[in-house]
């Protein structure tokens, strides 16, 4: 068992759909733009087919991005990857930031330790969870405070204004939050 990513086929359906449907196209406006047909485009947005070399340029040329772009957009089919902890020394509590998650996913989590900036105000497009492993914090959101110590969690809709401060030095936050290039929730302006 290694601390690596295991590497598997990517899926580049999701990243053409996402890109298609963005540009508000049809399969069967795609599908004449590129010369593919519409039930290969169908196969390939439903991760059924893989396109060629030579096709994906084609589908890239129609959706007005280039194959490089798509396969870096693209899921990997599944993986596993472990984000070992840091040491830290007895007594450190320096303010840090650390990702739980690498690379391009539906989910992003970081851990903060210490203290953080607590003028700065947050808004995130997507909902997000906030859960002190350790220490305490303050949150204020929406006009209100919270004030929440170790295990407890506060869960925030996209779109709620937001900041908070650790009011304990050896504070530890985890922050799970929907990806901001997934579009979970509708814009409320609509």
């Amino acid at each position: 068992m290694g601390d690596h990513k295991e590497r598997q086929p990517v899926r580049v359906g999701a990243a053409v759909r996402r890109r298609r449907r963005t540009l508000e196209l049809t399969l069967a406006v795609v599908a004449e733009r590129s010369g593919l047909s519409v039930p290969f485009l169908s196969q390939v947005e439903n991760d059924r087919a893989r396109p060629s070399r030579t096709s994906l340029e084609k589908l890239a040329d129609a959706l007005r991005t280039t194959a490089v772009e798509l396969l870096a957009a693209a899921d990997p089919a599944c993986s596993v990857d472990v984000v070992r902890g840091e040491p830290v020394a007895e007594g450190d509590f320096t303010a840090r930031t650390r990702a739980l998650v690498r690379g391009h996913h539906q989910l992003h989590a970081s851990e903060f330790t210490g203290d953080h900036d607590a003028g700065r105000e947050f808004q995130h497009r997507n909902d997000e969870l906030m859960y002190v492993a350790d220490g305490a914090v303050e949150i204020e959101a929406e006009g209100r405070a919270y004030r929440l110590g170790r295990g407890d969690t506060l869960y925030l809709t996209g779109g709620v204004r937001h900041r908070w401060r650790a009011t304990v030095p050896d504070t530890r936050v985890i922050v799970v939050a929907v990806a901001e290039h997934i579009e979970a929730v509708q814009d409320r302006a609509r």
